[in-house]
């Protein structure tokens, strides 16, 4: 099973920035921690069977494989499909992931032993939030489902989050922290298919000012019900703000470890609010919406 992840799954692709995850879902993996032993023997092969392709020559596009150090364990292979004819090409990343969902119908919730299996293996392994390609579908369903327009504030969320990385470079959070927070702002403030965009790109740039508050998660794919859980997820909203939690993966703690990339972006923030984007013909301010920091 192969599943488009990122951006160009979720539909929230920026135009003129062409790339895509491709999780590729192995039969052979049985577990999380065989995952995470393995992944770089099946990184190895894909990259053979790249480079074969690209001395068979039968496509009209340049193959760029990143080369791997023999002492690696990788994560992900990334290679570049180039085409001269059309002066275009697409960045990939390839994750080999542990199916541990299996098959997805609509309106699925996973068993919750899935996650028991998957807090257990993270905190033997110590490597929490490392196997989150596993639930590409589940993160990439909890933003595809989502009003057009809301698909277009994260979109400009990312776009000034692109120019914040070209100007101030790194560190800053995750991106994929942004989009998240960009829900959450909709969610708990607005919840309408028709709102006042710069009212939202406002209470997004408000939220990230308040870094040092940020208490998020959602209950859509796993919640308390059952006591390992109940227990982790205590742990987990318990630590060090910011958390961001993945909807998705209970384990990942998307805003990061570092407080000061979220610093970095709330002074780039801070700014921004000054611009005339966020003023009203008259001069007067557009507002934000009423959101709390935290998930009560």
């Amino acid at each position: 099973k192969v599943v488009k992840g990122g951006s160009s799954g979720k539909g929230t692709t920026l135009r003129g920035r062409s790339d895509a995850d491709l999780v590729v879902f192995l039969t052979n993996l049985k577990s999380f921690q065989e995952q995470f032993e393995r992944r770089g023997e099946f990184i190895e092969e894909i990259r053979k069977q790249l480079e074969a392709c690209q001395r068979e020559e039968t496509f009209e596009v340049k193959f760029e494989v990143q080369k791997l150090k023999q002492w690696e364990n990788p994560r992900v292979l990334s290679f570049v499909l180039r085409s001269p004819k059309l002066n275009k090409e697409v960045e990939f990343d390839v994750l080999p992931a542990f199916d541990a969902l299996g098959q997805l119908t609509k309106g699925y919730r996973p068993d919750s032993r899935v996650y028991v299996q998957l807090i257990q293996e993270c905190e033997n392994l110590r490597k929490e939030g490392e196997f989150s390609p596993c639930f590409t579908e589940l993160q990439r369903d909890f933003l595809k489902s989502r009003p057009t327009k809301l698909k277009s504030l994260i979109r400009l969320v990312k776009h000034w989050y692109q120019l914040c990385k070209e100007q101030l470079g790194k560190p800053l959070p995750p991106q994929y922290a942004l989009e998240l927070l960009t829900v959450y702002a909709w969610e708990q403030g607005c919840k309408e298919t028709a709102f006042v965009t710069a009212q939202g790109f406002q209470t997004v740039l408000e939220l990230v000012l308040q870094y040092e508050k940020l208490c998020i998660y959602w209950e859509k794919n796993y919640n308390s019900a059952n006591p390992i859980i109940e227990e982790y997820l205590t742990r987990q909203l318990a630590k060090c703000r910011p958390v961001i939690l993945d909807p998705a993966d209970p384990t990942g703690n998307v805003a990061g470890k570092d407080t000061r990339s979220w610093q970095q972006l709330a002074q780039a923030a801070s700014v921004w609010l000054d611009y005339p984007c966020f003023k009203k013909r008259d001069g007067s301010p557009v507002g934000s919406w009423d959101v709390s920091p935290q998930e009560h």
